[in-house]
């Protein structure tokens, strides 16, 4: 498949919707939206700008995950996945955003919806935390010294004490209320710590101390205390990984550079 085709050139490729209408979507980083209409039914293309690697999944190995989510209420339903397409069904509803979090009242929804994903069948590709890091670190021609903290860390973290299917990339972007709460975008998710997709959503939205303690509380039944220091270790983690993520993109300004760092300074302190 050539990675310039035009999203026309590409619809003879998905059966039901050669004579779609399209229109560009914005926000994504590794590859090109569009939402797509045809006879009242709406649908999202994405057409990856280049081939797939590790940390992500195949496109193959996104859909049957999400497939599994979607029969589970979890997930939009995936319409086609192949040769750098990806057609999953469009879903009108609202889009989470950071102030989201500070409600108290979603929490608990949304903790709920995180051990429904959590209880989803294991997809047997683990999440290599290390092996993302030094592909991240390769890309790294500043800040050595950042750099080789942020592998300490990553690569000292261990293997999960439970692996079960986790969404990691649990962003506001990606959290969806219609308004039961569904997930978008598993790129990343795979067998992971539990807490790795409860500390993304603390750390990245900067959930504070009492937010936190009450999004622990709602998933694990009223123990989140005892889970508060493994929560750490995975924020510490994540934010490693965010940090290397972003210093290895062109597009990262000094600004989100710098956030970042300071994110990893707190979480190690």
């Amino acid at each position: 498949m050539s990675r310039s085709s035009s999203p026309k050139a590409m619809l003879s490729r998905l059966p039901g919707w050669e004579s779609a209408e399209w229109t560009p979507l914005h926000g994504g980083l590794s590859n090109r939206t569009w939402l797509l209409e045809q006879e009242g039914h709406r649908a999202v293309l994405k057409m990856d700008a280049e081939p797939r690697e590790p940390p992500l999944n195949t496109r193959e190995q996104e859909a049957i995950i999400q497939t599994a989510a979607a029969k589970a209420g979890l997930a939009n339903r995936v319409l086609y996945a192949a040769d750098g397409l990806y057609l999953t069904d469009y879903v009108d509803g609202e889009v989470w955003s950071a102030e989201s979090f500070t409600d108290i009242g979603k929490l608990e929804p949304l903790a709920d919806v995180l051990r429904r994903v959590h209880a989803l069948p294991r997809t047997g590709r683990e999440f290599r935390a290390s092996s993302a890091a030094r592909r991240y670190a390769d890309g790294i021609d500043f800040d050595g010294a950042l750099v080789a903290r942020c592998l300490e860390i990553i690569e000292g973290s261990g293997a999960p004490r439970r692996a079960c299917l986790c969404h990691n990339d649990l962003v506001a972007e990606n959290i969806l209320a219609t308004p039961a709460i569904s997930l978008l975008d598993w790129e990343y998710a795979c067998d992971n710590d539990p807490l790795f997709d409860l500390a993304t959503v603390v750390e990245h939205h900067n959930l504070d101390e009492s937010l936190a303690a009450h999004l622990l509380d709602a998933y694990f039944d009223g123990d989140g205390e005892s889970q508060i220091k493994a929560l750490r270790e995975q924020q510490r983690l994540y934010c490693a990984l965010l940090w290397l993520w972003l210093a290895a993109r062109a597009e990262t300004t000094e600004c989100e550079l710098g956030q970042a760092a300071q994110r990893l300074a707190t979480s190690c302190s």
